[in-house]
């Protein structure tokens, strides 16, 4: 049966929602994984009847149905950080204080706030971080000086940073000082970076939307679960998405 098919230890892992594939990685590399009380190598297979625990603790199997997956959307407030991390100051997960274990999809920079999903469903997390998907994101930014016509064709355009081109963008003025845009990349602190080379300083920076899914009434501070709608679209969308993410 293909529930009992042997499974990788870091997609194991990832599934029981501890954490990302990417991070089971790094507890495997730090020899806080045992599989039947033996520390694993990467590519360790997991069948039905092995026992594997992280930090001496056992990691079971989750629901087939992810009927136990916990959904939400954050409106990440100024000064919190995206970080599992709970030594870090004003980490992302006791901000929230959700009893579930969960972690965030992507991040947002400590100075930025607005949408960020977090999820205890390691495997969507791969699917919606893979830049190729293309799934869209946008955020409301303001500037420290007067925005040009020049500016937004660039910005729209492409500019260097980090050593490659961006993807073009929809770029659209709201105001002297500031804009929406719409990205399909994740590079990091990309807004902030672009705009910097076309020798502005980004001065507020708020996500308003991923995808399908908005901040709407959603104060800063304040989470609520996705709806069941919200959540099959979102499902839908990454579907056809491969599972795992690109290594750097």
């Amino acid at each position: 049966m293909s529930d009992q098919a042997p499974k990788r230890l870091n997609k194991y892992i990832s599934d029981t929602g501890l954490c990302s594939r990417r991070e089971a990685d790094k507890l495997i590399e730090q020899k806080r994984v045992s599989v039947n009380n033996h520390p694993p190598e990467l590519g360790t297979k997991i069948g039905p009847n092995d026992i594997v625990k992280v930090d001496g603790k056992i990691v079971g199997a989750v629901a087939k149905d992810k009927s136990d997956r916990v959904y939400i959307v954050y409106n990440k407030p100024i000064g919190i950080t995206c970080t599992t991390e709970r030594h870090v100051k004003g980490n992302i997960i006791d901000a929230i204080g959700h009893k579930a274990r969960i972690f965030p999809v992507g991040r947002l920079d400590k100075p930025s706030e607005g949408l960020i999903i977090l999820t205890s469903d390691g495997d969507i997390v791969n699917k919606i971080l893979r830049a190729e998907n293309a799934h869209d994101k946008e955020y409301e930014v303001t500037v420290n000086q007067p925005i040009s016509e020049r500016f937004v064709k660039r910005m729209a355009r492409g500019v260097p940073i980090l050593g490659t081109v961006t993807k073009p963008c929809v770029v659209k003025p709201t105001g002297k000082n500031t804009f929406t845009i719409i990205l399909t990349q994740g590079l990091n602190r990309q807004i902030r970076r672009m705009c910097e080379f076309l020798g502005y300083e980004v001065t507020k920076l708020k996500r308003t939307r991923i995808m399908h899914l908005e901040l709407k009434a959603l104060k800063p501070g304040q989470w609520r679960n996705l709806t069941q709608h919200e959540l099959t679209t979102l499902q839908n969308a990454v579907k056809a998405s491969s599972k795992t993410a690109p290594s750097n």
